[in-house]
């Protein structure tokens, strides 16, 4: 198996290099290692460039972690792809746990996996499920969730997804899973496959931007399975759970009745957006994939590439 490994980052240069530096020590030295940065501020491309062990550097000029997941994906050359955000250093295990499960290490073709993902410690989330490892049916179909800033495919699942969805601003991994679902491919979770991350090594998490959420809630969900009952279900009972939420942290003090409100105005506007949006989208791309703003539609995510594999062939 040769595994490319596509790191995305922003502005977490410390970090960036703490997850480098775990990538050249627990993995082999073929494995093909591409940063995709941007747009940094902080003098990452100068730390990177310095760096041997970096096979290429693709810098961007857009705020979206899809579309740093496909700049990544257009540089790799690997059979197998995995994708790592740069605030996370890998485990002894993680390098082995994918060869395992897409590498085909027993030479049964029948054990192995399409997607493997595993744990990603260290810092709260703002994802939609308490575990990835949580199935859930969705309009008769059965979606394993994983989490895009550790995951691992096979390539052949990336060129049928056409990769990630650059709509999204957030919530691309979870697209991709209802994606990954609906051609039939397999999800693996393997605990040894696992990413950590220093709490405070930044001076603390991101507030959670509840448009941005529920946008891409109601888009994916429009997009996968149309405008019927159980899209509408699910995206008001997630909405009534959060605003429930919402109201005991008024009485308990950590919130205030301005910021709910202004917060639910917001969750109301966007799920319009991303139903809308997400209708329209299935009907632009009516295939099993679902991806009208994949790898394929654009090849001018970067805005500059620095490639070593090039003067090393040379």
């Amino acid at each position: 198996m040769q595994l490319s490994v596509v790191v995305s980052t922003l502005n977490d240069r410390e970090q960036l290099l703490s997850c480098l530096d775990a990538l050249r020590e627990r993995t082999p030295p073929a494995t093909e290692v591409i940063v995709v940065n941007g747009p940094s501020s902080d003098g990452t491309t100068g730390v990177v460039r310095e760096r041997s062990d970096i096979d290429v550097l693709v810098e961007i000029s857009e705020r979206n972690q899809n579309v740093s997941r496909n700049a990544g994906l257009e540089a790799a050359t690997g059979d197998a792809v995995a994708f790592l955000d740069g605030e996370y250093t890998i485990e002894q295990g993680w390098h082995g746990a994918i060869e395992r499960h897409l590498g085909d290490a027993d030479g049964d073709e029948n054990t192995s996996a399409d997607v493997v993902t595993g744990p990603v410690t260290g810092e709260e989330r703002f994802d939609d499920v308490d575990d990835p490892r949580d199935s859930r049916t969705v309009a008769g179909r059965d979606v394993t969730l994983f989490d895009g800033d550790n995951v691992a495919f096979d390539r052949t699942v990336l060129e049928a997804l056409d990769g990630f969805d650059e709509y999204l601003e957030t919530g691309g991994a979870w697209d991709c899973a209802h994606r990954v679902a609906a051609l039939g491919f397999e999800v693996d979770w393997a605990m040894e496959m696992a990413v950590r991350r220093d709490v405070g090594t930044d001076g603390g998490t991101a507030e959670r931007d509840w448009g941005a959420a529920y946008r891409s809630l109601a888009y994916r969900l429009a997009k996968n399975y149309g405008l019927r009952p159980t899209v509408l279900a699910r995206t008001l009972g997630s909405a009534l759970r959060d605003g429930v939420a919402s109201v005991r942290g008024i009485l308990s003090g950590d919130a205030t009745p301005t910021g709910w409100l202004s917060n639910g105005i917001d969750v109301v506007t966007n799920v319009g957006g991303g139903l809308r949006d997400g209708v329209r989208a299935r009907y632009t791309d009516r295939s099993t994939r679902r991806n009208p703003n994949g790898v394929s539609v654009r090849h001018d995510r970067a805005v500059r590439v620095y490639d070593r594999r090039e003067h090393e062939s040379s």
